[in-house]
C-alpha cells in the first residue's frame, strides 16, 4: 500500500466511526447474503458482542498499515486463531467483498473509486498474509518484506 493509501483507509475509517454499529450490521447482513454457508460459523456467536470485536479488530488493522512489523506478525496470529472457529482459505473473498459492500454502503458519496482502491489493496495484502500463515505455513519472517 502507498502512503496515500494508508491516508485514504484510515480517513474513510474514522468517518464510519458513529455509524460502526449499524455498518457492522450490514457486514455481517451482506456476508450472510453472498456466503449464506459462513452463517453456521456463527451458530453459537453473540452476534451484537462479534459486531463490537470486527470493529475493534478493523480498527486496530487501520491504525497498524504503516507499521507492517507489528500488523503483520497481528494478522498471522488472528488468522490462525480463526482457523479454529473453522475458517477456511475460501472464507476470505467472500468477506472482502462483504467488507467493500459495507463500506460502500455506509459512506456514500464519501465512497470514491481511490478509497475502494485503497481499501482492496489493504484487504488482498492483509488476508494474502493471514492466508499464508494459517494454511500454508508462512510468517512474517519468511514471508513479508518491507517493500510489500
Amino acid at each position: 500500500m502507498s502512503p496515500d493509501q494508508i491516508v485514504l483507509v484510515r480517513a474513510s475509517f474514522h468517518l464510519l466511526d458513529q455509524v460502526k454499529g449499524q455498518a457492522s450490521g450490514m457486514f455481517y447482513g451482506r456476508l450472510f447474503s453472498i456466503a449464506p454457508e459462513l452463517r453456521s460459523l456463527f451458530a453459537r456467536t453473540d452476534m451484537l458482542q462479534q459486531s463490537g470485536k470486527l470493529w475493534a479488530m478493523l480498527g486496530r488493522i487501520v491504525e497498524m498499515l504503516d507499521q507492517p512489523q507489528h500488523l503483520m506478525p497481528a494478522a498471522e496470529k488472528l488468522a490462525r486463531e480463526h482457523v479454529a472457529f473453522g475458517v477456511e482459505p475460501e472464507h476470505y473473498p467472500p468477506v472482502g467483498a462483504a467488507l467493500l459492500w459495507t463500506l460502500d454502503q455506509a459512506m456514500g458519496a464519501a465512497w470514491s473509486d481511490e478509497t475502494k482502491e485503497a481499501w482492496e489493496a489493504a484487504y488482498l495484502g492483509l488476508s494474502q498474509v493471514m492466508i499464508r500463515a494459517a494454511y500454508l505455513g508462512g510468517t512474517t519472517e519468511t514471508s513479508h518484506t518491507q517493500g510489500d
